[in-house]
């Protein structure tokens, strides 16, 4: 079945999301380098069957838009307004806190570097208008440099 790339650009990084929409579910979530994210999806184009790429209309989309220009099926631009600051509630969501971490402030359990990857699953739930569930335990704050 084919699959669809969702990312959420950045200056320096960016969150990428790989879920399949007939299946609701997340199989690939990471934060990449900007410098890497075109030999990053080049690489996932041959081991994937991909058809469409979703962008975050944020900060550096168009940069990112041209470095993926070899992608000859549909790239599309999305709204990402607050996806960062909604990206730390979606994360309580996907990750509930349990025992006694309860007593800890929230704020210790993320960072906002690492919310990049949640912020495209949430571009891509946006743009589906539904929610999707993650296929194995993904962890969000892995980062490829």
């Amino acid at each position: 079945m084919p699959r669809l790339i969702t990312i959420d650009p950045g200056k320096s990084k960016c969150g990428l999301v790989l879920a399949e929409i007939s299946e609701k579910k997340v199989y690939e979530a990471i934060i990449v380098k900007s410098e890497l994210i075109e030999n990053y999806v080049r690489n996932l184009i041959a081991a994937e069957d991909i058809s469409k790429i979703i962008i975050g209309n944020g900060t550096t989309s168009r940069d990112i838009r041209e470095k993926l220009h070899f992608f000859k099926k549909e790239i599309i631009t999305f709204e990402e307004k607050n996806t960062t600051y909604r990206a730390k509630a979606r994360y309580f969501e996907l990750f509930p806190i349990s025992g006694l971490k309860f007593l800890i402030p929230r704020e210790f359990f993320i960072l906002n570097k690492n919310l990049d990857a949640i912020s495209a699953l949430i571009i891509l739930e946006d743009y589906c208008k539904i929610k999707f569930t993650l296929n194995h335990n993904i962890d969000f704050k892995t980062w490829l440099k």
